[in-house]
């Protein structure tokens, strides 16, 4: 199972567990085990490093799992459940680049500036009036 970035995943390290699916199927459901689940155990994975195990781990938790039950034949359950398990691995896997700060543009800072001001005098409106000194 090839992941962005990094190895293989061996199918061995994989364990691939089937059950009875839910929700409809009538006879046929109540017989066969079509759901599968794939949890994959990154602390004890020998294929990826000692980085990526961090990295997974802090975003995904020790044990990532990953379920399909949304076909009726088992084969094809366990393909997705497997790609499934890929998208999450490979998703934990990206680090996204370090952001640049950039100064506002003057243009932005006018919106913001009139915004402001259109704000405060939404506000002002929304006052009592002064107390008459007179009365």
């Amino acid at each position: 199972m090839p992941l962005r970035g990094c190895t293989a995943l061996p199918l061995r390290e994989i364990d691939l567990r089937a059950s009875r699916s839910s929700g409809p199927g009538g006879q046929h459901a109540n017989v066969t085990a079509s759901r599968i689940e794939a949890s994959f155990d990154v602390a004890a994975s020998t294929s990826l490093s000692d980085a990526e195990k961090r990295l997974i781990i802090d975003r995904l938790g020790p044990v990532v799992t990953a379920i399909a039950q949304d076909e009726r034949s088992q084969a094809r359950n366990r393909e997705l459940a497997l790609e499934r398990l890929r998208g999450r691995l490979s998703a934990a896997l990206v680090v996204a680049p370090p952001r640049r700060s950039t100064r506002p543009t003057s243009a932005s800072e006018r919106r913001r500036e009139r915004a402001k001001r259109r704000r405060a005098e939404i506000k002002r409106g929304r006052r009592p009036p002064p107390a008459d000194p007179d009365a």
